[in-house]
Order: C-alpha cells, then sequence, then structure tokens
C-alpha cells in the first residue's frame, strides 16, 4: 500500500566528491526526515518530526516557522517555496536560535553579511538570493510586529549579470535547429518568435493558440500578452502533435517538468557544440 505523506520539503545536495544525495525535512516543524522514503525507518523519522513541537517563537527559528505557515509563503509559486525552503534550512542550522534581540542587533546583519560572503565564494548568485530570503522573512517578522526593525535591510547585490553582448548568431541557430529532436525544435522557435520566459513557454495551454496569435499572462509581471504569430511559428505549431494541455512536451508526449527540460536542453547545444547561450539568450 503506498501512503502519500504531506508537508516533506526534498533537498538535494552535491557532496565532495560528486555524489548527489537528497535530505529530506518536514516543513512546518522543520525536522530532518532520516531514512529511505518508503521504508520503516523513513515513517518513524516522519512521525517523530510531525509531532515534533514547533520551535520557540521568540527565536529566529520561530519566525522561519511562522513564516512558512502564512499566505505571503503559500501563494509563491512552487519552485520559489523549494528554493525558499532550501535558504530557510541554512539560515535555522546557522542562527535559529537566535533570540529576536539579538536579530535586531547591527552586529547581527555583520554576522549574516559575513555568511552571505562564504556562499558568495561558491554563488554569487545564490549569496544574493540567501540574503534577499533572509532579509524577507525578518522584513516579514517587522510587518506582524515580532519585530521593531530589520537589520538586513538593503545589502545590495554582489552578482551582475549582462548578456547584452551574448546573442545567437543565424548559424549557432541552424545547428542547433538540425541537431534538436521535434519537441526541441518547437520550444526554440517558440523562445525565438515570442521572447517570453522558459517557464511561461513550458506552461503554455493550447487553448492560449487560435491559430494565428499566442495569449498568455505572464507568472512573474502578472501581464497579459498577445503575440501574432509569424509564419515559421505557424507551419511548426499546425504540425506540432497535441498529446497533452501544453504545447510543449518531451518525447513521451508529457509536460515538461522544469529539472527535466534544463537536462534536455544541455544535452541538445552540447551536442550542436554550442557554450556560452543560454534559452534565454534566444
Amino acid at each position: 500500500m503506498r501512503i502519500n505523506l504531506p508537508h516533506i520539503h526534498a533537498v538535494k545536495k552535491r557532496l565532495a566528491d560528486g555524489r548527489v544525495v537528497t535530505y529530506y525535512y518536514h516543513r512546518l516543524t522543520r525536522k530532518r526526515i532520516h531514512g529511505e522514503p518508503g521504508t520503516p525507518e523513513f515513517l518513524e523519522s516522519y512521525r517523530e518530526a510531525s509531532a515534533a513541537s514547533g520551535p520557540d517563537r521568540n527565536t529566529l527559528s520561530g519566525i522561519i516557522h511562522e513564516f512558512v505557515r502564512s499566505p505571503e509563503f503559500a501563494q509563491l509559486a512552487l519552485r520559489t517555496r523549494g528554493d525558499y525552503h532550501k535558504h530557510l534550512t541554512v539560515i535555522e542550522e546557522l542562527f535559529g536560535d537566535a533570540p529576536l534581540a539579538v536579530l535586531q542587533d547591527r552586529r547581527f546583519r555583520a554576522l549574516a553579511l559575513k555568511e552571505r560572503d562564504r556562499i558568495a565564494q561558491a554563488s554569487a548568485k545564490q549569496a544574493d538570493y540567501w540574503w534577499a530570503v533572509l532579509r524577507r522573512v525578518l522584513s516579514w517578522a517587522v510587518d506582524r510586529g515580532m519585530l521593531e526593525n530589520n537589520v538586513c535591510k538593503g545589502g545590495g547585490k554582489l552578482y551582475r549579470s549582462d548578456r547584452r553582448d551574448r546573442i545567437w548568431q543565424p548559424e549557432q541557430i541552424n545547428a542547433l535547429m538540425q541537431g534538436a529532436n521535434l519537441q526541441m525544435q518547437l520550444a526554440v522557435l517558440l523562445a525565438l518568435y515570442t521572447a517570453q520566459r522558459q517557464s511561461d513557454l513550458l506552461a503554455l495551454r493550447w487553448n492560449a493558440w487560435d491559430g494565428r496569435r499566442l495569449k498568455l499572462t505572464q507568472h512573474k509581471t502578472g501581464q497579459q500578452v498577445i503575440i501574432p504569430a509569424v509564419s515559421p511559428l505557424r507551419e511548426a505549431m499546425a504540425n506540432a502533435p497535441r498529446t497533452a494541455v501544453t504545447i510543449l512536451t518531451n518525447t513521451r508526449g508529457r509536460p515538461w517538468t522544469t529539472e527535466g527540460f534544463r537536462t534536455a536542453w544541455g544535452r541538445t547545444i552540447r551536442s550542436a557544440g554550442i557554450s556560452g547561450l543560454t534559452f534565454h539568450d534566444l
């Protein structure tokens, strides 16, 4: 008998030897769940994590515990919630026991910035994300009267990205299309002729297509966009099989997962001998 257990959050981590392992946590109590899913050890650990009392509300762990239960957190996109959980786990391991008085001391900001700088040695982008999550949690606590001030406001960004000179040349697009399967070819044409984000294109449904135009609402901005299709895109759409509710599908005719598409995209551009360019650069 299969049992679906709620509130489980999986975090993948790459070890020093290159292996990728998965750690499991209870979303509400943020307790580690030990063992492999489906085993008695995992079920027993899950029950213990579920029964664990929440952290002291007068600590950072308590604030985090309340934040992940809030409507603001629930309204985040699924992938964003996953990213937040990853960073919140690190924040709680480092500073979870910090009482409210410490969180309002400028010296706490110095400690947090030191940790951000440590993360930046591996990835400035992830360091900025980690800082943004901490800053948002503290601001959320200020708005609810749990803290008087957020000492981690501001902070600037370490990561700077300027891809204005990263342009796909016609010969590179030709090489990409020649080596791509039909599913990936359609994804490339949609990116080229709509200029929309990867996440919006993967979510695009057939009911957004009337044979001449695409109509979509951008997830990030909430903006509704209507895009007339040029002839190459119209032809590709007319010939595309409708095997799912989404326009873009994998080779099994199923909607793409984000990770599945990224893996297939990476394989496709490597086989075409292309480097230094991304899907969004299209």
